[in-house]
């Protein structure tokens, strides 16, 4: 290999797994650990260890702490595993940048299936079948509008863009519903993938979930390991996998499988990845029948049923293709896999039991007995032993038990399955089994007649089931079911100090904060301590009032369920006996709000002196002035003011902070005369592109931004006015997928406004490429004098060999007026803005305040001789009311004027002939 040792980024038992296979592949190995984890397995399962700082999950999503360990032993090679950083390309990309072998994608891949609308947009474009949703991040009202629009008896799933794993998901099919479910989503996202955007998509109800298993190499070849079936879920994580799905016949697995290597091909994959599909089962027809739902771009938690089916180690592949092998050379081409040997089954064991809703408590404590199951066709991946002490800093999942069945009939691996849980003997700690047992007795499931509901339906049953189960096997406690029931948690501590009563902890979890000390005095309901349990914290609160005897436990320190944190001594506590809490300062900022407050204020003029100063020595104005001109005040509401250029690769994100505030594009949405016609007639979307940023070129987030504003155009039947100005493509950004900026939406969603809405475009200064392209498409051309208009720009005229020109001299309005491009001609942007207010106005209503020229003056406007030349204008400002006359191309077809006027307040649209015009016709 062209590595020889591998620092292995996870834990517990995928830690275990990694580092036997590469000790069978002769590499050297080192785990990591936070302080609090150095006595998990997999500390002792590699060569060497190293303790990285923090404690619990945090410790193993620090990048920087993974990369110092990497370089301080002598690492040439990172596995991420699954879960924590597998799939994070910042720590793909730091490992090349440090020149370390990333064991997974590229930091390419990473990006484009970490965010599950880029993966959708692919799946689309590949002509790949998925579910009708929302496309990108969606708000709570976009939510609500599209359950509505599903009809009676719709329903909608909510899923987290980032990550995986079941967080971040609900099903909603009660609106009245949805705003909790949203809010939890987004909160749980945050907390699982630092980001809570969310988009939603139609409820399959009578679903299986089907993954595909890719291996591809990093010359382009890519083969399929065949598929696994994931239906069996509670709440959406996964419970039980199988390899390969009893459910499908030939003709669907196939489609199924050529679905995911298209995908693979088209994303330039490389490495071990998995494409997860619904099965319909309602589906009538076969368009209908699959949609892909997500790619995970890494080594799955089941990829253990494949290996047993097909006798593959796809962890030693993983490093062998990391290390620069091609698939033919490890055996692995496509014309080289089997067909799969029977069916195996994956059974996750988590320390955690259920209730008859379907809701899970963490368990915890020492595993005062760890006996595994054994024999043929038997498998036990797991971090645990005897004497080991639990912790709620991590995962539930305690072990996986896979059963490989070499016969073709199914059952024969459902009952398999069964007799190996019966062996596993657990005590000390209450886990699931019970209830994987209870599963796997249904029925229904031995029938193989389940559903992603399938839990959901039956879980009642499942958890009385699994009790009656608990209470008569000796899986979980290896003692006579009446000598007591076995130890699943820590006891209730034992007395305190004479008089006093424990707090205790109500769920296993570490000591974040002990708010009081001892001789405290503290009221009922007074915060006391706060505890940290999977990833989330939790305040602990005084059950009475009285006297802090004795603090128990300090930060750091893990706690099971109802171990005492601190002992009370009982006391009727008067309000005046307790320390009067610091008075609020409700004017007071905290720092995160402050930071935010900083960034919005970092994004305008009155903080960006020189920008401002540049655009006054071209006597011009910045785009927030045009928009504060053209809005009605304290109307706009602004999208995506926060996004900086998509160049973290090659400039620090404090400059991009600074310099390209809102990535160049201020979009949103505003009133625009609403005093008028009032403002549900006068909302308006606005677009301005910012030339002092990048001289108004389109980058990448800004090209996300424009599609949101113009979906919602489309979507809300939106006016749009649009600034312009600007250089068209922007060739600096290295954050993204793609070769140019023309693979995006945007240029086609601009075209699909035209008819649709009014579209208004306004230049000043200079407007080329795809900036102009989009001007192009807008209903009306608003220009100043000092405009230059070209589909080329001075580079690419010079770099096609065509010369050498100021930008100034490609496409001025003395040539763009005459030719019809410009359709109002302007001396400057405040007469621009005002032109387009006036422009929209016609296509908002009547105006009640009107006056008319005295219309006896009509009687003479128009000579008696018939032969005589007269002013055409003359007799449309009679004619229309005074001030409304907006003469569009006055300065091409000459021969022809067309104006917007009002008569009697009401808008018209005006042809007329020009006599002065002396019979020409352009």
């Amino acid at each position: 290999m062209s590595f020889h040792k591998l620092l292995i980024a996870n834990r517990g038992e995928i830690a275990i797994r990694i580092a036997r296979a590469a000790g069978d592949a002769g590499l050297a190995t080192v785990a990591i650990h936070s302080a609090d984890d150095a006595q998990s397995l997999h500390v002792r399962a590699a060569d060497a260890a190293c303790e990285i700082p923090g404690r619990g999950a945090r410790a193993y999503l620090d990048i920087e702490a993974v990369i110092s360990a990497a370089k301080a032993t002598g690492c040439e090679a990172v596995h991420p595993g699954y879960g924590f950083l597998s799939e994070n390309a910042t720590l793909a990309r730091r490992c090349i940048e440090e020149s370390i072998v990333f064991v997974g994608p590229s930091p390419e891949a990473l990006d484009l299936f970490g965010d599950k609308a880029q993966a959708k947009a692919l799946a689309r474009k590949c002509g790949v079948p998925v579910i009708e949703g929302t496309s990108g991040p969606t708000s709570l009202e976009e939510a609500r509008a599209f359950l509505e629009s599903l009809g009676p008896g719709g329903a909608i799933m909510i899923k987290a863009i980032a990550g995986g794993g079941g967080r971040g998901m609900r099903i909603v099919d009660d609106a009245n519903e949805l705003e909790q479910a949203y809010a939890r989503c987004q909160s749980e996202a945050m907390a699982a993938f630092g980001s809570d955007d969310v988009y939603v998509e139609r409820l399959i109800r009578n679903a299986r979930h089907i993954e595909v298993q890719i291996i591809c190499d990093h010359y382009g070849a890519i083969s399929h390991l065949w598929e696994r079936e994931c239906t069996i879920q509670r709440r959406n994580q996964k419970l039980i996998e199988i390899a390969p799905s009893p459910s499908l016949n030939d003709a669907l697995r196939a489609r199924i499988i050529d679905a995911a290597k298209d995908l693979a091909a088209a994303a330039n994959y490389d490495n071990l990845g998995t494409f997860e599909f619904l099965v319909d089962n309602d589906a009538r027809t076969s368009d209908k029948a699959f949609a892909f739902i997500e790619a995970n771009p890494r080594l799955q938690v089941e990829h253990t049923v494949t290996e047993q089916v097909l006798g593959l180690d796809l962890v030693q592949s993983q490093l062998a293709v990391a290390a620069g092998a091609t698939l033919g050379s490890l055996g692995l081409a496509q014309g080289y896999i089997p067909r799969p040997r029977g069916f195996a089954m994956q059974l996750r064991v988590n320390m955690e039991v259920m209730d008859e809703t379907g809701g899970t408590k963490p368990t915890g404590g020492t595993l005062a007995m760890f006996d595994l199951p054994s024999g043929p066709g038997v498998r036990v991946d797991t971090f645990g032993y005897s004497g080991y002490r639990t912790s709620t800093a991590f995962d539930s999942l305690l072990a996986k038990v896979i059963v490989h069945s070499p016969g073709g009939n199914w059952t024969d691996v459902v009952h398999k399955a069964s007799r190996t849980l019966r062996e596993f003997r657990i005590g000390g700690v209450a886990t699931n089994i019970p209830f994987l047992a209870a599963i796997l007795a249904h029925p229904d499931f031995i029938e193989n007649r389940v559903s992603t509901g399938f839990i959901e339906a039956h879980v009642a049953d499942l958890v009385g089931e699994a009790k009656a189960t608990a209470e008569t096997a000796l899986i979980e406690s290896g003692v006579a079911a009446d000598d007591g029931p076995p130890m699943t948690e820590a006891a209730v501590s034992g007395p305190g100090p004479a008089g006093s009563e424990p707090v205790p902890a109500p769920l296993q979890g570490t000591i974040v904060a002990v708010d009081v000390r001892e001789g405290d005095l503290v009221r009922p309901g007074q915060q006391i301590a706060v505890l940290e349990s999977m990833k989330m914290e939790h305040l602990v609160t005084a059950p009475h009032g009285g006297r802090v005897t004795k603090v128990a436990a300090e930060a750091g320190v893990t706690l099971m369920q109802d171990e005492a944190i601190l002992y009370l001594e009982p006391a009727e506590i008067d309000a005046h006996d307790v320390t009067e809490e610091e008075d609020v300062d409700l004017d007071h900022i905290r720092a995160d709000l402050a930071e935010l407050i900083e960034r919005h204020a970092i994004t305008l003029d009155e903080n960006r002196p020189a920008s401002v100063e540049r655009r006054r020595k071209t006597n011009q104005r910045t785009a927030r002035e045009n928009i504060a001109q053209l809005v009605d005040e304290g109307s706009f509401v602004e999208y995506g003011s926060l996004a900086i250029a998509a160049q973290r690769r090659r400039r620090t994100v404090d400059d991009l902070i600074r310099n390209t505030p809102a990535d160049g594009l201020i979009s949103g949405v505003a009133t625009v005369n609403a005093e008028k016609f009032g403002a549900d007639t006068a909302r308006c979307m606005v677009i301005a592109y910012d030339y002092t940023v990048l001289a108004g070129t389109q980058g990448h987030m800004n090209h996300k931004k424009i599609d949101r504003m113009l979906g919602l155009a489309e979507q809300w039947r939106m006016p749009l006015v649009f600034y312009a100005e600007g250089g068209g493509g922007r060739p600096g950004d290295t954050d993204r997928l793609g070769m140019t900026g023309l693979d995006g939406p945007s240029f086609v969603q601009f075209a699909k406004l035209s008819g649709l809405v009014p579209v208004i475009g306004v230049v000043s200064g200079y407007c080329f490429a795809g900036n102009a392209a989009m001007l192009g498409c807008c209903d009306v051309i608003i220009a100043t004098k000092n405009a230059s208009i070209g589909m080329g720009g001075p580079a690419m005229i010079e770099g096609g060999g065509l010369g050498v020109y100021h930008p100034a001299e490609v496409g001025p309005v003395s040539f763009q007026s005459p030719n019809g491009v410009i359709d109002i001609l302007v001396e400057d942007e405040a007469e621009a803005t005002a032109a387009a207010q006036k422009y929209l106005s016609y296509f908002q209503g009547t105006v009640a305040d009107w006056k008319a020229p005295d219309q006896r003056l009509l009687r003479r406007a128009i000579p008696e001789n018939r032969l005589r030349v007269y002013d055409i204008r003359t007799v449309i400002d009679l004619l229309a009311d005074e001030g409304s006359v907006l003469e569009i191309r006055r300065d091409f077809g000459v021969g022809m004027i067309t104006a917007f006027i009002r008569i009697e307040g009401k808008p018209f649209g005006l042809i007329a002939n020009n006599p002065e015009a002396s019979g020409r016709r352009d």
